[in-house]
């Protein structure tokens, strides 16, 4: 389950980004992320990797204004090693109601959650679809600096967790005070939204209440879900690099760092 319902703030932005094409400007201003072109449209990198890891099908959930999305990948690219489905989100009201719309989907099963503008290490997905159960993929923060393209500064405002003894999560915290962080240890994890979800997400996602944007989070639904409804989450924690496309400043960098990639769907 791809979320790529997200209105693109950052990306429709007008910062100043030298060297994009017109076709990347024109898909920045429209927000949608996944279908920003680098060589091929983000999203085919991402469902790319999706299809290595073993996946055969794939949900995007896109919102009712996206059928250039829905007309792409149901006539003009060809799909040989995944089936994409859609599901509709009719209203932007956050990432947790994202996933409630897609409910059906998941068929009463485990299901695989990721962001649209994330491009995670293959063996991230390998490693969350074997899982078999309830986690999430975490990625250590300096690593993540040093390999992606994420910088100290706006990595500072990604939630970080709490792991328990176990090797399950404690806790999801948003924008962590440097208290926080130091109480965390030497090595500080930060969530990327990348889940194995299980069927009880949905009961959760329905009961959760919005966050202080106003939004319906999935963070939140799933610290219900643990907290209220005893689901536990497994934790795999990654020394990996995660590229993210969340501003035209990015387009540049991740199109390099993709070059030599070949998407295959």
């Amino acid at each position: 389950m791809i979320l790529a319902r997200g209105l693109g703030t950052r990306m429709r932005s007008a910062e100043q980004s030298p060297g994009l094409t017109i076709a990347q400007k024109t898909a920045a201003d429209a927000g949608v992320k996944g279908m920003i072109p680098i060589g091929r449209p983000f999203l085919d990198y991402v469902i790319s990797a999706l299809a290595d890891a073993g996946i055969s099908d794939v949900c995007l959930v896109i919102g009712p204004e996206h059928e250039r999305v829905r007309e792409y990948y149901q006539r003009d690219v060809e799909l040989t090693r995944v089936r994409v489905h859609f599901a509709v989100q009719e209203n932007p009201l956050g990432t947790a109601d994202a996933v409630a719309a897609a409910e059906r989907f998941a068929d009463g099963e485990h299901v695989l959650v990721l962001n649209s503008d994330n491009y995670y290490p293959m063996h991230t997905l390998r490693a969350l679809r074997e899982l078999g159960s309830a986690g999430v993929a975490v990625f250590e923060r300096e690593t993540l600096v040093r390999l992606g393209n994420i910088d100290a500064d706006r990595i500072a405002k990604f939630s970080v967790v709490r792991i328990d003894d176990r090797g399950m999560l404690k806790q999801i915290i948003e924008k962590p005070d440097a208290d926080i962080i130091a109480s965390l240890g030497a090595n500080v994890f930060v969530g990327m939204n990348s889940w194995s979800l299980p069927p009880e997400i949905y009961r959760a996602c329905r009961s959760v209440s919005p966050s202080v944007r106003g939004e319906f989070e999935l963070q939140d639904a799933v610290q219900l879900a643990r907290d209220e409804m005893g689901v536990e989450f497994r934790v795999l924690a990654f020394h990996d690099g995660v590229l993210d496309l969340s501003s035209r400043g990015d387009i540049a960098l991740v199109a390099e760092r993709l070059r030599a990639t070949e998407p295959r769907l």
